[in-house]
């Protein structure tokens, strides 16, 4: 089957913006991320994104130096062959366009370091190994431990969280348990008491999450609507939510357990957090047993 034909560019419509080439022999993730945290620096820039993951052999590497040849800007990209990125480099020379290897510096520091130049092998952090199977077991871990199920299996879990409705359990358990972390979490309702499981584990790191009363009334509304509800409720009356943060906050105390006001966290912010302190908890433990 002869390959098919590269289409003609269509003219660019924002001439002015940026054209920035993510170009992966893998998922692209690594390259989006680092792409994402660079760009977050520039707010007032303009930047258009061409996007081209599992590039491995000349053909698909074609198809993307003519989007190049096209779009000049900037290519970043994350190739291990040698043979693909010699090529790409190449043509990036031709079309005076500036060409940057995310991973080249980092594997060039490791092979002198290690004396190994390593696999040169696309993909490999996605290979069907332990970790991979670790976190589809605490991603299935997080699922049905979401929102209080199955108090009993508590001990189980490496991290509990603990907060208000709107406080972001189930997103930070989703996140934590995608880096292998076996998450539950447990609402805190106003007049519900807390599984009395919660207060007998000793493995777990259990967090207390909270967040600003006012953002918390706006989400809350914007859920309702969404929910089609009407009439009066406890669940977005200011004063019983001032209430509901001031007590959940207490109980956090009372049990000394580490508080994180997720108000103005992203996500991966403040599961930054919670890994960190759930290793401080782990070397505690270890020097205890030591």
């Amino acid at each position: 089957m002869p390959d098919p034909v590269i289409p003609v560019p269509l003219p660019d419509p924002e001439p002015d913006a940026l054209h920035l080439h993510l170009i992966s022999d893998a998922t692209g993730e690594t390259i989006h991320a680092v792409a994402r945290a660079c760009l977050s620096q520039f707010e007032t820039a303009r930047v258009r994104e061409h996007f081209w993951n599992m590039v491995r052999n000349e053909r698909q590497l074609a198809f993307a130096l003519e989007e190049v040849r096209h779009k000049r800007g900037l290519v970043l990209y994350t190739l291990i062959n040698e043979s693909l990125r010699q090529q790409l480099e190449a043509g990036c020379r031709e079309f005076g366009v500036p060409c940057v290897s995310i991973l080249e510096p980092v594997m060039r520091a490791l092979t002198h370091m290690l004396g190994d130049p390593g696999q040169a092998q696309p993909g490999r952090q996605h290979v069907l190994d332990h970790a991979y199977f670790s976190r589809i077991d605490a991603l299935d871990f997080a699922i049905a431990h979401d929102d209080g199920q199955l108090h009993d299996q508590l001990h189980e879990a490496d991290v509990i969280l603990v907060g208000v409705s709107r406080s972001s359990k189930t997103p930070t358990s989703l996140y934590l348990a995608n880096r292998g972390y076996k998450c539950a979490n447990v609402p805190f309702v106003p007049g519900v008491a807390l599984p009395s499981e919660l207060f007998e584990v000793t493995r777990p790191l259990i967090v207390g999450l909270t967040k600003d009363p006012e953002r918390l009334i706006q989400l809350r509304k914007s859920r309702v609507r969404h929910l089609q509800q009407s009439g009066p409720t406890d669940y977005i009356d200011p004063e019983k939510v001032h209430e509901e943060v001031m007590e959940a906050r207490r109980v956090f105390g009372r049990n000394e357990w580490p508080v994180i006001d997720v108000t103005r966290r992203a996500i991966e912010e403040t599961a930054a957090e919670i890994i960190t302190l759930l290793q401080r908890k782990r070397e505690r433990m270890r020097d205890v047993a030591d």
